[in-house]
Formats: C-alpha cells, sequence, structure tokens
C-alpha cells in the first residue's frame, strides 16, 4: 500500500471488489483514483522504474528519511494503492498494462492527448478485450479542439479558465488560489463520472464507455456565480479580495491583532451584526436596510465596519458575533485546522 486510511472497523466501502488501474500520475489523476481508494476500490497505480511519480521527488517537506522518504505532496493523494513499477515505453512493459486493462473495471490516465494510443493503450485498444471498462482520460482542454495537443499545468488553467481575473486584492496582480484547484476540480469530476458510469453499467447492459474529463472545461464550470454575474451584466468580474459581489457584509476585516470573517449572508443577520458591535445607527439607516442597499452602498459601509473592527482584538469580535448568532471565524492557519 502506498497508504493506509481506511475504516479500522474494517468496512470496506461501497466499491468494493471494484478494480482501478491507475496510470495517472503528479495530482488530478491521483486525485481521482484515491477518492475510488477511499471508497472501497482496489487501485493498482503503475509507476515508472526508477523514480516513480514524478511527485515522489518534490521535497522537502517529506516523511521519512532515506530510501523510506516519500514527499508530503506525492502523500496526499496516493492513499489507499498498491504501486508498481512498469515501464510503459516498451513493448513488455505495454503487454503488462494491457494484460492488467484486460481484467480492469476502471483504467484512469492523465497523459497529453494521443500518448495511449501511441502506446496502444487507449480504450479503442482496449475495448474489445474488455468491453465492461470504464475509461477516464483526463487533459487539459479535452480530446478535441485546437488546444488538444498543448500542455497544461494548474496554473495555466486557472488563468486560461477566468480564476486569476477575479482573484486577488482590488488593483492588484492577478493570484493564483492556494491550492490546485483546477487540478482537484477536474479530479472530482472524474470521480463522479466514473461513479456515474459504474451505475450505468450495473443497471444497463454491462458495457463501459470512455470518459473525457477536461481541466478548463471543470475550471470554467467552478467560475459558478461569476459567470452568471457576468451573464446578467455585461461586466466581467474583478478582483475583489475577500469580498463578495453579491453580498455585503460578507468579507475578512482587520481587527487590531488579526482578522475575522464575518458572513452576513441574508437580511435576518443584519440587525444581530448591529447591536454585537453596538452600532444601532447602522441599523437605523436605511441605505443599509437590505443587500441590495448594502451592495449598492458597499464602500460606505464598509468603511464604517472597517473602523469598527479595527478597534476590536479578534477575540472579542468572534465572541460577540457568536454570541449575537452571527456566523463569523477567525482565520486559522493549517496547522490549527489539523489540531
Amino acid at each position: 500500500m502506498v497508504g493506509e486510511a481506511r475504516d479500522p472497523d474494517g468496512d470496506t466501502g461501497p466499491l468494493d471488489g471494484v478494480t482501478v488501474l491507475d496510470l495517472s500520475r503528479v495530482l488530478v489523476g491521483p486525485f481521482c483514483t484515491m477518492q475510488l481508494g477511499d471508497l472501497g476500490a482496489e487501485v493498482l497505480k503503475i509507476e515508472r522504474p526508477g523514480q516513480g511519480d514524478q511527485t515522489r521527488t518534490w521535497v522537502p517537506p517529506a516523511f521519512g528519511e532515506g530510501e523510506g522518504e516519500e514527499s508530503a505532496y506525492y502523500v496526499s493523494v496516493n492513499r489507499n494503492k498498491r504501486s508498481i513499477q512498469l515501464d510503459l515505453t516498451t513493448e513488455s512493459g505495454r503487454a503488462v498494462a494491457r494484460d492488467l486493462a484486460r481484467e480492469a473495471d476502471v483504467l484512469v490516465e492523465n497523459f497529453r492527448v494521443g500518448k495511449t494510443a501511441e502506446w496502444g493503450l487507449d480504450y479503442g485498444d482496449l475495448v474489445d478485450e474488455n468491453p465492461g471498462l470504464i475509461y477516464c482520460g483526463i487533459s487539459g482542454y479535452g480530446e478535441w479542439g485546437p488546444d488538444r495537443d498543448k500542455p497544461a499545468y494548474d496554473i495555466m488553467i486557472q488563468a486560461r479558465g477566468g480564476f486569476m481575473s477575479f482573484t486577488g486584492v482590488e488593483d492588484g496582480p492577478p493570484v493564483r488560489i492556494g491550492v490546485a484547484l483546477a487540478d482537484v476540480g477536474a479530479g472530482m469530476y472524474a470521480t463522479q463520472a466514473i461513479l456515474a458510469a459504474l451505475l450505468e453499467r450495473e443497471l444497463g447492459d454491462g458495457r463501459g464507455q470512455k470518459i473525457d474529463v477536461s481541466l478548463l472545461d471543470g475550471q470554467a464550470a467552478w467560475t459558478s456565480y461569476m459567470a452568471t454575474n457576468y451573464f446578467a451584466s455585461g461586466e466581467p468580474p474583478g478582483r475583489m479580495g475577500s469580498k463578495h459581489p453579491n453580498i455585503v457584509p460578507y468579507q475578512a476585516f482587520e481587527t487590531s491583532d488579526g482578522c475575522v470573517v464575518v458572513a452576513c449572508s441574508s437580511d435576518p443577520f443584519w440587525p444581530p451584526l448591529c447591536r454585537a458591535i453596538d452600532r444601532p445607527d447602522l441599523l437605523a439607516d436605511e441605505r443599509f436596510e437590505t443587500n441590495e442597499g448594502r451592495v449598492r452602498h458597499r464602500e460606505e459601509l464598509d468603511r464604517e465596519l472597517s473602523e469598527t473592527f479595527a478597534s476590536m482584538t479578534t477575540a472579542e469580535a468572534t465572541a460577540v458575533l457568536e454570541e449575537h448568532d452571527v456566523p463569523a471565524s477567525r482565520v486559522r492557519d493549517v496547522s490549527e485546522v489539523f489540531a
């Protein structure tokens, strides 16, 4: 096993009995197959002889030392898998992979478009001997179109998919989201599609299918209300820091010793927020009575709230907000999240 994380009580999970051949590497494919393994599937990861998945060398940081060292990045997406070394650039290695694919329920790969066909490991090469195979190919831009042959990495997809245009501080430079959102998002879509294909195979004629997942498609889908805001207004959204384009106040405010995040997501939270911070004048101001008004007068309200929170400590602000049942939180770092 690359990593152990299954239920210690022995629950095998809903995908018990499903076998997954994992030809993927780095993040998007391994994230997908890890989720399948978490659900009980038996995942066999194919790695290059000698080096293995290139993320094994992405250190520091790492767990262990010497020959037992594993990069933290690699470990993050490779639990609940068995791993073997196989050189897919050789005919003997590809022959073994075809034998494994013949017995697999699912195959996942994220090579550049055309590589598996070059190796004789594409869906069309395998389906005759394994008609029940569910074959998931993940690429940057999909199997069709002018960009199909181009390389793709998460930061490129965050840029091309629009996220870097509305992420960051106002009037600041484009900012990459802290995690590889394009990879993780496409990995989730791949998992979702595989689960749907398994269900269709079970309820239908037992045949599998080819799944084509694109990082760019996934990122575009995740633009969510940013896209519909644009369709409705005709204006592309810009960078707003932690602020929300449709809800006010819904953002981080600086305190005297840190920050507090306030999520006044609907009008019923506005009166208790004003009472919590002892600002009856804001509650009485008709401009701020509704969310629509608060959005229209965002700048004025932001100045007022910023001044108030700046006079409070983070602990004071979170305490009074929680006391009045206003959604709020201090900003925690990763060590606190997993404490």
